[in-house]
C-alpha cells in the first residue's frame, strides 16, 4: 500500500484515479504529475515500484499543496474574509451560499425555513365520513 501526504492509496485502482484520493489532487493534477515522471496512468497502484512510488510522493510533496497545508490556507482565507467583512466573509459567517445561488429553494434547510408536504405528518383516520 503507497502512502503519499499521508493519505493511504488505494491498491487496485489505476494510479491516475488514486492519486486523486489526496486532498486537492484532482484527475488533470494527477495526469500532469505523471506525464512529467513519464508513468504510465493505466498501471495499477499495486504494480507501482518502489522508485516509482517514491518519485510520486516527492513530486506531490514538494510541488503541490495537498491535504493539511491546504486545508489550513482555505481556512485563513475564509478567516480573513470575514474579518474585512466584506459580503463573501458574512455569508461565511451565516452559512448561506457565497458564490450567488439562490436561496429561496435551495437552501431552505440551512435558514431554518424548513417547509413539510401537505399530508407529511397526518395520521388516517379509521371511519369513513
Amino acid at each position: 500500500m503507497v502512502r503519499i501526504a499521508g493519505v493511504n492509496i488505494p491498491d487496485n485502482k489505476r494510479v491516475e484515479i488514486a492519486l486523486t484520493y489526496i486532498y486537492g489532487v484532482g484527475l488533470a493534477t494527477s495526469q500532469k504529475v505523471l506525464a512529467d515522471l513519464s508513468i504510465d496512468p493505466n498501471i495499477r497502484t499495486k504494480d507501482l515500484t518502489d522508485v516509482q512510488a517514491n518519485k510520486l510522493r516527492e513530486a506531490i510533496e514538494k510541488k503541490h499543496r495537498v491535504e493539511g497545508e491546504l486545508r489550513h490556507l482555505i481556512k485563513q482565507n475564509i478567516k480573513r474574509l470575514k474579518e474585512i467583512g466584506c459580503y463573501r466573509g458574512t455569508r461565511h459567517q451565516k452559512g448561506l451560499p457565497s458564490r450567488g445561488q439562490r436561496t429561496k429553494t435551495n437552501t431552505r434547510t440551512v435558514r431554518g425555513n424548513v417547509r413539510k408536504t401537505m399530508g407529511s405528518g397526518r395520521k388516517k383516520s379509521d371511519s369513513k365520513t
